[in-house]
């Protein structure tokens, strides 16, 4: 069994982070004991320095050694890519933890907040991935459209040539943020995985706080969203998929 922890935007700032929330969180996600950890960007609000140390503290304490973070587009902003890079490391970067690879990429751009990859990136991307792995690509924004998010707006301005791209390259799970709504796509095969806000008060409609944990085992997969409180919500069974 490969357990995949996947939470996305934090906003860690006094106005919109709510740190009871946030410790529910890292309680329920040591409980699960991940195999490895993939954060998809906004661990920020405005990209401050006292923000990035604040998100590094809290991150520090989740128990997972194998860890993928991408930066977002609040992260990127006022110059805050520069912090990234200096707390987190690489903006974009591929890691192998055993028999998967998760390959996390940068989608933002300095105070923008439309998601971009870029077509310079497409060899690095293709040649990162290999033949007999389970194959996970990461980022901030949505490459597809979620509902219950309004009129359709900061999606990558590349999606449909990433899409392709990631298509090709057999990738078997997308997995990215941004909306705050948590949506699962089917695709050619591929699993587009969007999480919802882990901990920031900026929630949609009925939606509420939560993130996504991917099992896997043999030929299977499940998804869940998890909640605050460690309760869990099955999403996808490939072998007996319940209908949306």
């Amino acid at each position: 069994m490969i357990r995949i922890v996947h939470l996305s935007d934090l906003h860690l700032s006094d106005g919109y982070f709510l740190p009871d929330t946030a410790e529910a969180v890292i309680e329920s996600v040591n409980d699960i004991t991940p195999d490895i950890l993939v954060i998809t960007g906004d661990l920020t609000q405005y990209g401050s320095y006292n923000e990035y140390r604040n998100a590094e503290e809290w991150i520090g304490r989740i128990e997972c050694r194998n860890r993928v973070i991408v930066p977002g587009n609040h992260d990127s902003r006022n110059v805050g890519y520069l912090l990234f890079e200096e707390i987190f490391g690489k903006r974009s970067s591929s890691h192998s933890f055993g028999r998967v690879t998760v390959v996390g990429v940068d989608s933002s751009q300095p105070d923008v907040d439309d998601g971009h990859i870029g077509r310079e990136m497409y060899d690095w991307i293709a040649e990162c991935f290999r033949p007999g792995e389970i194959r996970v690509f990461a980022l901030h924004h949505h490459l597809l459209p979620v509902p219950m998010t309004g009129r359709e707006r900061q999606i990558p301005v590349d999606a449909g040539d990433v899409l392709e791209l990631l298509c090709r390259c057999d990738v078997d799970l997308v997995l990215c943020g941004h909306k705050h709504v948590p949506w699962v796509w089917r695709l050619n095969g591929m699993l587009v995985v969007n999480a919802g806000t882990a901990c920031s008060k900026s929630i949609k409609a009925r939606t509420t706080h939560c993130y996504n944990l991917i099992e896997m085992e043999d030929e299977r997969l499940w998804i869940y969203r998890v909640f605050p409180t460690g309760k869990r919500e099955l999403i996808v069974d490939l072998m007996n998929e319940p209908e949306s």
